[in-house]
């Protein structure tokens, strides 16, 4: 029984150091953005954007115009995506290519026409999401790179 305790009483221990040691080390790191009470960023301030294209030749061309004129700080390309949808009645499944692209939101209205006027697609995809938390440091990376004018 006394045994018990103690191993009970040291798992319990030990959990609660582990806790807080990972807590704290990504507190240190900045991983955790909600538990840095000096952070200067402001939820949903940046936004990643998704763009589909029909190959890498493509989305590359479109990234560096993008990042050129600092319409985002990185675009990622994921390469051999299957696309199933619906297009003038009926069911598609093409191979393409994602982007995903880190913007300050302010941008992302002259992101999307960017795309529209040097993409090849009649109706190419452009959406996004506000980024509501983050690494401090790449969150404020983006905004050093994107200006807000």
């Amino acid at each position: 029984m006394i045994f018990q305790k103690g191993f009970l009483i040291s798992t319990l221990f030990l959990s609660i150091f582990r806790r807080y040691t990972v807590t704290a080390a990504k507190e240190m790191s900045g991983e955790i953005s909600s538990f840095n009470k000096t952070s200067s960023i402001i939820p949903g301030e940046q936004s990643v954007a998704y763009v589909t294209a029909p190959n890498e030749e493509v989305a590359k061309k479109l990234a560096h115009g993008i990042v050129s004129n600092k319409l985002a700080a990185c675009v990622n390309i994921i390469p051999k995506i299957t696309s199933v949808y619906e297009w003038e009645g009926k069911i598609n499944e093409d191979s393409e290519v994602l982007m995903m692209i880190k913007t300050r939101t302010c941008k992302v209205n002259n992101l999307t026409e960017y795309v529209k006027a040097n993409h090849p697609y009649t109706v190419c995809e452009v959406i996004s999401l506000p980024i509501q938390n983050g690494n401090d440091a790449y969150l404020k990376w983006i905004n050093d790179v994107v200006p807000i004018n």
